[in-house]
């Protein structure tokens, strides 16, 4: 797969993430994107807008509902994080390509599954891109470091 014909398009009006691959539509999925809205303020849980990479890809051979804590995935005796918005399944860590939206790595916005898929459709994450377990999985097989990411309104 090559990752310069390879493009993920996320509408948060819609909720949606459309996959392309040479322009055509290969998967579309709902998404839930933050319920604080729209921004790139540090600490504020907003989803940033704009041009993105996919900068790391984790969890390869992690078990689907697998919690994730700084990007290690938690082992059966491990304590909980301390947030309801837990990290499952997989995580494609992205990285901003604009000067605006250049703390996106820092803030560890993710594409990410979650234990909330009952919310998926509607603005409910802290910041990240959430997807159904079997989605994320299903997308991070798609993928590779470096695909292009757009978020738009």
């Amino acid at each position: 797969m090559q990752s310069g014909r390879t493009k993920i398009d996320i509408s948060l009006k819609e909720q949606r993430l459309i996959l392309t691959r040479e322009g055509e539509k290969v998967r579309s999925y709902p998404i839930s994107s933050s319920r604080f809205g729209i921004g790139t303020e540090e600490g504020s849980n907003k989803t940033p807008l704009g041009n993105f990479r996919i900068s790391e890809k984790i969890g390869h051979d992690a078990a689907p509902g697998t919690i994730f804590k700084s990007r290690v995935p938690l082992g059966p005796d491990d304590p909980l994080p301390d947030t309801e918005d837990f990290v499952t399944t997989r995580i494609l860590w992205l990285d901003a390509l604009d000067e605006e939206n250049a703390n996106t790595r820092d803030r560890y916005i993710y594409i990410h599954g979650t234990r909330h898929e009952d919310s998926i459709g509607t603005p409910d994450s802290h910041g990240c891109i959430r997807m159904r377990n079997a989605d994320v999985v299903e997308l991070f097989n798609l993928v590779d470091e470096t695909t292009q990411v757009v978020i738009r309104e």
